[in-house]
């Protein structure tokens, strides 16, 4: 069976994973900053593991993971706020009054 490398073409522009992951960021810029946030918080928790005293390990990690997933819930919060505000608010204030 040989392989037909001809059977998908990336986009214009689009030639390897930095141009694509450029153009997601453009398209929703909060998007990197949860991931980036997450992964900050999941770093310094674990960074702090020697440090966590007479605390279980099972409960560090779950706050460690609860942590992470609110710095990703907040970036997502935040780019549902930025939307509607673009959408809503922004484009009314730019309509012409009748």
């Amino acid at each position: 069976m040989s392989a037909n490398k001809g059977w998908w073409v990336p986009p214009e522009g689009e030639d390897n994973l930095s141009g694509k992951f450029l153009r997601k960021t453009r398209e929703s810029p909060l998007v990197p900053i949860g991931v980036g946030g997450c992964l900050a918080v999941a770093a310094y928790r674990i960074y702090r593991l020697k440090a966590r005293g007479p605390t279980k390990l099972s409960i560090h990690l779950i706050h460690t993971r609860v942590a992470a997933q609110a710095c990703a819930v907040g970036a997502i919060m935040l780019g549902a706020v930025y939307t509607m505000y673009r959408d809503y608010v922004k484009r009314a204030s730019e309509a012409p009054e009748k």
